[in-house]
């Protein structure tokens, strides 16, 4: 994503875990302590359908949350890229990502995930306390999507064809959950990311 972008291997469950960071401007005290506001857990789309850390929407979380002062995490999930391992169907995956958060040390962290890893983001919730969560284009109809706190972000192009606006406003409804809908957005946010990036960073400084 930027230059300054570091690339490092953890330990995880299925083997070492392939993840980029990035730190927002002044991440680091003279102290050598981390100045940041916190960490942002990025996750990515589905692994066997092209789904990787670079993802245009996963950079696009990752910039804003950097921007808004805390240290970006993207994981490839097992099986992708540099990390080990074989896809597990979602079940694996919330392990890594709970490995990413133990290895940086965050108490509260930031949830945030597109797709399928969005869904992942809600199993994780369960056992994680977040500080918020920002979901986008959650693949409710392809995997089990758990109930997610109150203020989470939840957003969703109109003309998804991946996963449905129906299905996912049938699956928000239950929990009083607003959807941000984008207009004329399709899954991947072609030509809308710029919007995607101002809902996450506005809704954040009302929040």
């Amino acid at each position: 994503m930027r230059a300054s972008t570091r690339r490092v291997l953890i330990d995880g469950p299925a083997g070492k875990i392939e993840c980029a960071v990035d730190e927002p401007k002044g991440g680091t005290s003279r102290e050598g302590k981390d100045a940041a506001r916190g960490v942002a857990l990025i996750a990515h789309p589905h692994p066997l359908f092209g789904g990787t850390l670079e993802h245009k929407v996963v950079q696009t979380l990752a910039r804003v949350f950097v921007e808004l002062g805390y240290t970006a995490w993207r994981p490839n999930f097992r099986g992708v890229g540099a990390s080990e391992g074989t896809y597990d169907e979602g079940r694996g995956e919330v392990e890594d990502l709970g490995a990413v958060l133990m290895h940086a040390n965050a108490d509260r962290p930031v949830l945030a995930g597109f797709s399928f890893g969005a869904a992942v983001q809600t199993k994780l919730a369960q056992s994680v306390k977040p500080e918020r969560m920002a979901l986008v284009g959650v693949a409710v109809k392809h995997f089990e999507a758990m109930p997610v706190p109150a203020d989470t972000i939840l957003i969703h192009g109109e003309e998804d064809s991946t996963v449905l606006l129906s299905d996912v406003l049938a699956w928000a409804k239950p929990q009083d959950l607003p959807v941000v809908v984008v207009p004329g957005a399709d899954h991947f946010f072609h030509r809308r990311l710029h919007i995607l990036r101002a809902i996450v960073a506005n809704s954040w400084k009302q929040g």
